[in-house]
C-alpha cells in the first residue's frame, strides 16, 4: 500500500478547472460529470450546489473553498490557500478538479489559478460550464440575442471593487443602442445601476428581467420596467444569487 502510495506521487495528473454551471446537476456538460466523479479532491466555490457534490465519490475529500456575500476574509489569503492547495494535491499525485459555479472565465478567478500552475509548472485543463446568464435566459426564455432587435449581449457585473461612474455610463450607452445586458452581482448596487441606466434611457421603455437560483427548485423570476425593478424585487423578496438581463426586450418571448 504505501509503494503504491510512492508511486501515485510520481504521477502528475492535470488539475481540472470545471465549470459547474447553474446549479442543476443535469446541467453539466458531460466532461464535468466525468471529473468530478472521477477525481480525488474537490476544491469548490460556495454556489456549487449540493446535487453537484453529490457526484463525487464517497472517498473524494471535499474542500470548501468559496466566499458569501459580505464575507470579511481577506480574498488575496483565500486565493493564495486555494492556489497552495490545489498544488499540493497535485504534487501528491492526487487528481484535483477546482469546481467553480457557473463557468470558469466568467467572473471567476480561473486565470489567477491558471498562471499558479504555470508558474509552478503543473498541467491543467479547462472544463468550461453554462453560465448563470446564458441558463437564465434560456430557461426562463429571454432571448439575448434577436434579428432586427438586438444584435449584441454585453456580460457585466453591477457590484466590483473600482466601480465608478464611466463604466456605468458606458453600459448605459450600450443599452440605448439596442444591446442586451446580462448583470451578475448588481443585486446590492441595483438602485445606484437603475439610476444610471434610467438617464440614459430617457423615455424608452427598457425592461429587466432578473432570475434568483438559477436552476434549482428554488428559482424565481421577476420581470418588470427598469423603472419597477427595484420594487418588483423587493415585493417578491428575490434571495441571492440573482442575474439580471436588462434591455429593451428583456421579457419571456411572446407570441
Amino acid at each position: 500500500m504505501h509503494q503504491q502510495q510512492e508511486q501515485n506521487k510520481n504521477i502528475l495528473h492535470p488539475v481540472c478547472i470545471v465549470g459547474a454551471g447553474p446549479g442543476a446537476a443535469d446541467m453539466l456538460t458531460v466532461r464535468a460529470t466525468r471529473c468530478i466523479e472521477t477525481a480525488d479532491v474537490v476544491l469548490h466555490d460556495n454556489l456549487v450546489s449540493d446535487e453537484i457534490l453529490a457526484l463525487c465519490r464517497p472517498d473524494a475529500e471535499r474542500i470548501y473553498a468559496g466566499k458569501k456575500y459580505g464575507d470579511t476574509k481577506d480574498p488575496a489569503v483565500r486565493q493564495q490557500q486555494i492556489h497552495e492547495l490545489m498544488r499540493l494535491h497535485a504534487l501528491n499525485g492526487k487528481k484535483v478538479v477546482r469546481l467553480k459555479s457557473g463557468d470558469p472565465f466568467i467572473y471567476g478567478r480561473a486565470v489567477e489559478e491558471i498562471r499558479y500552475l504555470q508558474e509552478h509548472h503543473i498541467p491543467f485543463e479547462v472544463v468550461p460550464g453554462i453560465t448563470a446568464g446564458i441558463a437564465a435566459a434560456g430557461l426562463c426564455q429571454v432571448p439575448l440575442t434577436e434579428r432586427n432587435h438586438s444584435n449584441a449581449v454585453l456580460f457585466c457585473t453591477g457590484h466590483t471593487a473600482n466601480y465608478d461612474h464611466e463604466q456605468l455610463d458606458a453600459l448605459a450607452n450600450m443599452l440605448r443602442t439596442g444591446t442586451t445586458l446580462v448583470m451578475y452581482m448588481g443585486l446590492s448596487n441595483l438602485s445606484v445601476v437603475v439610476a444610471k441606466l434610467l438617464q440614459a434611457a430617457g423615455s424608452e421603455t427598457v425592461y429587466v428581467t432578473a432570475v434568483s437560483k438559477v436552476s434549482a427548485p428554488q428559482q424565481q423570476q421577476v420581470t418588470a420596467s427598469l423603472q419597477e425593478i427595484e420594487a418588483a424585487i423587493h415585493q417578491a423578496a428575490l434571495p441571492m444569487p440573482v442575474v439580471f438581463i436588462i434591455g429593451k426586450y428583456a421579457t419571456s418571448i411572446k407570441v
